[in-house]
């Protein structure tokens, strides 16, 4: 089964709708460049009100070590998700599970990226879009996804309710991320949307 992340999360009712809704894993954006970004007292609040057996990631793009362990201190995370030029030694240095986000464009060696982050849980793939490090709603060809990539594949970028069955068809993900097709506006999700998107990938498994 196709797990489920939806991905900046600023509010609690949000969280709720998602969890309510079915989904596996949360995403907190650590990073204040993004319109998703949350504060860490607003994310150690929300973050205590997560149920058990529900996955909370916590999102970096190229942090100090000295901010992510000001972060780990605050908020309780499951796991790690890296969308900056980190290194694979600054990723795995925190005791964390970690992903890595890898932003696809053609000439992007994805059996290499896999290779060099071999310590990570999933690559996480999203779309190039020059200048931004994801959260742009955008999707990539994922004709461009080959098909024996040695570690788990959290497929991103553009995914909505209207087109997550088919991405899930062609690259048979380990599971699909989603942020802005959730959402009514930059960082505030819409609780129909989250649903009808987990309907569809739950949908499809039948």
């Amino acid at each position: 089964m196709t797990r489920i992340k939806i991905c900046g999360i600023t509010r609690e009712q949000d969280m709720q709708a998602a969890v309510n809704s079915g989904a596996d894993a949360l995403g907190f954006v650590f990073y204040d460049k993004s319109p998703r970004h949350v504060g860490l007292e607003q994310a150690a609040e929300i973050v205590q009100a997560v149920p058990p057996f529900v996955t909370v990631v916590g999102l970096f793009v190229n942090p100090s070590v000295e901010y992510v362990r000001e972060v780990l201190a605050q908020v309780s995370l499951d796991v790690f998700q890296f969308h900056g030029e980190e290194p694979p030694e600054f990723c795995g240095q925190f005791g964390r599970a970690y992903l890595k986000a890898v932003r696809v464009k053609t000439g992007v060696d994805l059996v290499q990226c896999a290779a060099r982050y071999a310590a990570a849980q999933g690559l996480l793939l999203d779309a190039f879009i020059e200048g931004t490090h994801g959260g742009t709603g955008e999707s990539f060809d994922w004709a461009l996804i080959p098909h024996d990539l040695p570690l788990p594949v959290i497929l991103s970028g553009g995914l909505h309710s209207g087109n997550v069955a088919t991405a899930i068809k062609q690259v048979r993900p380990y599971a699909v991320d989603v942020s802005s097709g959730v959402e009514v506006t930059k960082g505030i999700k819409d609780a129909a949307k989250i649903a009808a998107f987990i309907k569809e990938v739950k949908n499809i498994e039948l």
